[in-house]
């Protein structure tokens, strides 16, 4: 044992750097998985506590006031009921923000789908103007307990009393409108009702859906939310954040594992002397398997502790999200089964790459046999040859050279070894790896440019004695050129699996590039992912078209206004709803993102977004028939559009095509599309004030904006990332220095400086780079765009997303790839060319 800590602690005094980056790149990569599975947690766990605890809906009807909803309770597999609870749809507002809100009229706190109080307290009954706000609405409109809301266009005003959890759909501006609970009172004049259904077995929740449509009238219905709609919105943007830690983080893994490997089998190929020593005074082959596997779990073991006690003790202080999710998770019953389970997990799949390389080291032989002195990857080929300017060509004079490789009348390559003519003495020659050289060669006769002309390959020029009218062509590369483009392709199994390693980890950042220009793209071309307007404005029932469209049109910001409506429709089957738009006219139809068909211009034609398509399992050109109250519409999809809103559960047409099948249908709202330049801020406000209190104005929704953490990830994960580049690169180049010792001494011996030996081995090194960054783009960008096209049309909003970074980038990092690589090869390359080295077993690779 004394032996092998003493071999251990020698190796890791020669191998510091390796080591540091190794634990480094360790706790990069525990930490990341950490992190996706505190993401993870806090995305799902916190609903799931509220749903709990609230004895929470599986679904919720919105129904005419005329609908007997008592009969819904006495249907199969329902449990028990909420409400019904009478409903109307109005504006609050204070401190001049305002939203759409649901007033809810609650006579006391429900059984079924309790809000949970977090502030304040519940309704008084001796308090008819009192009202308890749900969290999200709170959160933007900046309330607390004791605010009072305003209803604009009215004298009334109410009084926040507390603020609650609710498992329900959350508060969206524009999509989704806010929850507030109060007293039957304050809801004088219903427009409709709500109950909520408790099923004894959620899974059937859609034929729940569907027997309650059947018993109350598809006419009666006006929306229908689930409990799994409610949760997939709960999770939002942490579950995507969740799922690119993690995803990134198993390919860090795996490349972190793979270098190890690398790392292990060059250093066993370094110390073949060392270790058959190791053997001949009694060691076992298990004994040196040993050294290196507990030498390696030793590194990762503690960059995982490193990693974990980082994450429980700061984690929850990172700004943003992150700490968020991290504080929520490390109150969660899982925590600590996690925070051992997943450094344990990375520490044996390193052990395991360790363990698999390590055994090659219990195969040595003690006493080493020596290598053949041909080199196993063979001399270049012609073709290669000819590529790498290795041949002189003989042209008669006044003959047009057509090209590398092109003959005429009178050409002839010269590729053999000495000249016919010349003097044999000349003739001697020193072969290396595919590189056959005469020793101080020199070509002689009539016709050459004149004696003392050296070949280029090492070869004489066939027919030195050729007629005076033949002049010699000859193309000359450097040998550090010839030599080191060898070396890194010529042990074609060893140097691909060099290849992959590195490419496995510039792939992932190349992914990791798309991604972030992609969430650029979000913000920078909203139009092209399904955002063309900037502002929606909501109008009271009854508001004059014409005049409300000139007011809008008339601020100096507003490039265009399109006017829409959105109603909720039954699906074929009712077993839920979905979003119905109209929005543009005919003549001003809106600028729809389509990803696939084309855009809705005659009658019956729409667009729809990806999850509608999922839904109702339909494609671009089919037919499909929904229910709005008693009315039927007939659609034909003729385009798929990028739908960033709903779950892309949404199908758009023109305003002139639902007129069509309602004629008193009047413009709700309008989508307002801006000048470039315009501050949507500003606009917000003019147009506001300019209403008078009948224009309620807000910012559409970006999905990028809850996507900004994931800038940080990103860069975090590409650091980590090229830290385990890093450590596969600093591998290859102490291998190719390593195996180019044999060749030190004959490489001299031929007349090359040391200057042109370490051009060898940057040369060799900056190839492989080279050729890592090529596949790494290739493959990157394909795999890149499945990805980001996967998630979002896994999210709904539709394939068609993902956009490559710039070619510039692209350039700019692979070529700092490659630069970087042959900067890191050229100070170890230097100092092993100019040392007095012996050719014996322990420079033999």
């Amino acid at each position: 044992m004394r032996a092998t800590l003493r071999w251990a602690h020698s190796d890791l005094r020669s191998h510091r750097g390796e080591a540091l980056f190794l634990v480094l790149a360790t706790a990069g990569i525990v930490a990341s998985l950490l992190l996706a599975t505190a993401l993870f947690g806090y995305a799902t766990n916190p609903w799931q506590r509220v749903f709990t605890q609230a004895r929470g809906a599986h679904v919720w009807l919105h129904t005419d006031r005329a609908a007997d909803t008592g009969r819904l309770a006495a249907l199969d597999g329902v449990q028990s009921v909420a409400g019904p609870y009478p409903t109307a749809s109005t504006t609050v507002a204070v401190r001049g923000t305002r939203a759409s809100v649901e007033l809810r009229g609650t006579a006391e706190r429900p059984d079924v789908g309790r809000p949970l109080l977090t502030a304040g307290h519940w309704l008084d009954a001796g308090d008819p103007d009192g009202v308890v706000l749900e969290t999200r609405l709170a959160r933007a409109l900046l309330a607390q307990p004791g605010d009072t809301l305003t209803l604009p266009g009215t004298p009334r005003t109410l009084t926040v009393l507390g603020i609650a959890d609710s498992p329900e759909r959350r508060y969206r501006p524009g999509e989704q409108p806010g929850l507030v609970w109060a007293p039957p009172a304050a809801v004088p004049e219903p427009g409709g009702q709500v109950i909520g259904l408790r099923l004894t077995d959620p899974g059937e929740t859609d034929y729940a859906v569907q027997r309650a449509v059947t018993v109350l009238g598809a006419g009666a219905i006006g929306q229908v939310s689930t409990w799994e709609q409610a949760r997939a919105e709960a999770q939002g943007d942490n579950r995507l954040l969740g799922q690119v830690l993690g995803l990134f983080g198993l390919g860090a893994l795996l490349a972190a594992g793979l270098a190890v490997h690398g790392a292990i089998g060059t250093r066993i190929r370094g110390h073949l002397r060392d270790i058959s020593v190791l053997k001949a005074i009694g060691f076992t082959p298990g004994q040196v398997v040993r050294v290196f596997l507990l030498q390696h779990l030793a590194y990762a073991l503690l960059g995982a502790v490193a990693a974990a006690a980082l994450t429980q003790a700061l984690g929850s202080r990172v700004p943003g999200r992150l700490g968020d999710a991290v504080g929520v998770w490390q109150g969660l019953p899982g925590h600590t089964l996690a925070l051992f389970v997943v450094p344990a997990c990375a520490v044996l799949f390193i052990g395991a790459t360790t363990g698999l390389a390590a055994w090659r080291a219990g195969r040595v032989p003690p006493v080493p046999l020596p290598r053949p002195a041909g080199a196993q990857g063979g001399g270049l080929s012609g073709a290669a040859r000819r590529v790498l300017g290795l041949r002189g060509f003989r042209v008669p004079v006044g003959v047009r050279v057509r090209g590398r490789g092109a003959r005429g009348p009178g050409v002839r390559g010269s590729d053999g070894v000495g000249a016919p003519g010349a003097d044999a003495s000349h003739r001697r020659v020193l072969r290396l790896p595919g590189f056959r050289v005469p020793v101080g060669a020199r070509v002689r006769g009539p016709g050459v440019r004149g004696p003392g002309v050296q070949a280029s390959d090492g070869a004489g020029a066939p027919g030195a004695d050729a007629s005076p009218g033949v002049r010699a062509l000859e193309v000359r590369v450097p040998p550090a050129l010839v030599l080191g483009w060898h070396k890194a392709f010529a042990r074609r199994p060893r140097s691909l699996a060099t290849v992959a390693r590195l490419t496995l980890p510039l792939l992932l950042i190349v992914v990791a590039m798309s991604a972030w220009t992609t969430i650029d793209r979000f913000h920078s071309q909203p139009e092209q992912i399904g955002l063309p307007t900037a502002l929606t404005a909501r109008v009271e029932a009854g508001a004059d078209e014409r005049g409300t469209r000139a007011l809008l049109e008339r601020d100096p910001g507003v490039a265009a206004a399109y006017p829409g409506v959105e109603v909720a429709a039954l699906v074929p089957g009712q077993t839920a709803t979905i979003a119905l738009r109209g929005l543009g006219t005919r003549a001003d139809p809106y600028p729809y993102a389509l990803a696939e068909g084309r855009r809705a211009h005659g009658p019956d034609e729409a667009v729809a977004g990806q999850g509608l398509l999922d839904l109702l399992e339909v494609e671009v050109g089919d037919w499909v028939r929904m229910t709005v109250g008693d009315r039927p519409q007939i659609l034909h999809i003729v385009g798929r559009s990028i739908e960033p809103e709903n779950a892309g559960r949404v199908i758009s047409t023109s305003l002139d095509t639902l007129r069509e099948n309602d004629p008193r249908l009047e413009p709700a709202l309008y989508q307002l599309r801006l000048h470039t330049g315009a501050d949507p801020d500003e606009v917000a406000g003019r147009l506001t004030e300019a209403g008078h209190g009948r224009l309620d104005v807000h910012a559409v929704a970006n999905p990028a904006d809850g996507l900004s953490p994931l800038r940080g990830v990103v860069l975090g994960l590409v650091a980590v990332l090229a830290l385990v580049g890093l450590i596969e690169l600093l591998t290859a180049i102490g291998g190719t220095v390593r195996e180019s010792e044999r060749d030190l001494l004959a490489l001299k011996a031929i007349g090359l400086s040391p200057r042109q030996i370490t051009g060898i081995t940057v040369t060799a090194t900056a190839c492989t780079a080279l050729a890592a960054v090529l596949l790494a783009a290739v493959l990157g960008l394909p795999l890149a765009h499945w990805l980001i096209d996967a998630q979002g049309a896994s999210s709904g909003i539709g394939a068609g997303i993902a956009r490559s970074p710039s070619p510039v980038l692209l350039v700019v990092v692979g070529a700092g790839a490659v630069l970087g690589a042959a900067a890191l090869a050229a100070v170890p390359s230097a100092r092993a060319a100019r040392r007095r080295l012996a050719d014996t077993l322990s420079a033999v690779a």
